[in-house]
């Protein structure tokens, strides 16, 4: 599977950003999706999934300020960030879960990753 992501850019603190992550193929709707980061010098960290089914889950990062959520009819998978801070300034990637993983936020959990979108929070 193909992943794009989009819709990163800057934004002054407390701002809110969706980003999308378009997925080649006609099985999306069987996929389970994760939402990483990576900020410059840091490694790359779980943001957020979802399950085939719906399920959702959060890191604590951006628990409360985040919604992952997917449309299979458009294969689209998305991020809306609200409140954002500049410590949320990263590359955010998304990424399919390979088949029978049952870790979110391992990275070796995921087999297919997106080019990534740079979202930039300035104070």
């Amino acid at each position: 599977v193909q992943l794009q992501a989009s819709g990163g850019g800057l934004v002054q603190a407390g701002g809110s950003l969706r980003l999308s992550c378009a997925a080649s193929g006609r099985t999306f709707s069987t996929y389970n999706m994760g939402w990483f980061r990576q900020a410059p010098g840091k490694e790359r960290e779980f943001v957020a999934g979802i399950s085939w089914s719906g399920n959702t889950y959060y890191a604590d990062s951006l628990k409360g300020r985040s919604t992952v959520s997917r449309d299979n009819a458009k294969n689209t998978l998305y991020l809306q960030m609200n409140s954002l801070k500049p410590e949320d300034t990263a590359v955010y990637l998304c990424a399919k879960r390979t088949l029978g993983v049952t870790s979110w936020s391992g990275i070796g959990s995921y087999d297919s990753w997106g080019q990534g979108t740079l979202v930039t929070v300035s104070s």
